[in-house]
């Protein structure tokens, strides 16, 4: 395993990080979740391949992920050993203080999460999209405030626009306030979008960039095609069809497939190894939720594309319309 500085703070963290949303327990919304016995082993081996970085969501699964991540690192690991996120903004009930970034959502929802992971504190506070209805203000002091009082060492941020981003960022050092350290947009090889404005801009901050489905909802994997898209989970997740599906996705893929053909290398080992590839990049958070999935993304640590091959998997791309920040 790799390990890289995360952004301009002190903490090394794998040049990879597990994503946690496939894992808690099933429910209406994320019927293709893993339970708890399903999920503990993908922890487990996450650990001894060396990936010290984990990334939940109060959200996922209801809270169950938060539950089944807590439990299986105090079992598998040390807590001072791992790296942990959460996040926070997305409805967690039916009132109308349930959700949002506000001073009294946050406040409970830090506590929501650290009851839930069965820790006094997580390492990354993540606000998981925009709050257009409470001022940027309120909410970050209220992410200094928790970060003064012990239950988050760092704060970060999830897709938005650049130029919310900036402001947050301006807000916090005018108000001397902690500072976002990290972004997770959305970015892959068929969505580039973050290129234009969000990626520079953490580059000059130094700030850590830490994508989101970097194998496209499984499309990058090579298993899944135009006329075969439908796995179990993309049956029922709607927001990944409002993501993918432009002519122009499928065109890339097969250019993926053919590069990883020539190569004698999964897809999904191509995809993962141009993103690595990007200095700007500090660790693309993966998924895993079947045998394999997880060796073959440290694998991608290895594999070096050279720069014809970039060229190739990069010079189809067409511009998208901007998506993901709901």
């Amino acid at each position: 395993m790799e390990y890289i500085r995360f952004g301009n703070t002190g903490i090394m963290v794998s040049r990879l990080c597990l994503g946690t949303m496939t894992y808690g327990k099933p429910t209406e919304r994320w019927p293709w979740a893993l339970n708890e016995e399903q999920s503990r082993p993908f922890i487990q081996k996450a650990l001894e391949l060396g990936i010290n970085f984990f990334d939940t969501a109060d959200v996922y699964t209801g809270g169950a992920s938060e539950e089944v991540v807590g439990r299986a690192l105090k079992d598998f690991a040390k807590r001072d050993e791992i790296v942990l996120a959460t996040k926070v903004f997305n409805p967690m009930g039916p009132g109308p203080n349930d959700k949002g970034l506000s001073r009294k959502h946050i406040m409970s929802a830090i506590d929501a999460s650290l009851k839930r992971l069965g820790t006094d504190y997580v390492d990354l506070y993540q606000i998981h999209r925009w709050d257009y209805h409470t001022p940027i203000e309120e909410t970050m002091e209220a992410l200094h405030d928790v970060v003064k009082a012990g239950k988050t060492r760092y704060i970060g941020a999830s897709s938005m626009y650049s130029w919310q981003f900036a402001q947050a960022q301006y807000t916090a050092d005018l108000n001397s306030w902690t500072r976002f350290v990290s972004m997770q947009p959305h970015y892959n090889l068929l969505y580039r979008e973050e290129e234009r404005e969000m990626i520079p801009f953490c580059v000059d901050q130094k700030i850590a960039i830490i994508p989101w489905s970097p194998l496209a909802r499984g499309l990058l994997t090579g298993k899944r095609t135009k006329e075969r898209n439908e796995t179990e989970r993309a049956k029922t997740d709607a927001f990944g069809k409002k993501l993918y599906g432009e002519e122009t996705d499928f065109v890339i893929i097969e250019r993926v497939s053919e590069i990883a053909e020539n190569k004698g290398l999964p897809d999904s080992q191509v995809a993962l190894a141009w993103m690595l590839s990007k200095q700007a990049i500090t660790a693309p958070i993966i998924g895993a939720s079947k045998p394999g999935h997880l060796e073959d993304a440290v694998a991608a640590l290895s594999v070096k594309l050279s720069g014809e091959e970039i060229r190739q998997l990069e010079e189809l791309y067409q511009p998208h319309p901007v998506l993901g920040f709901e």
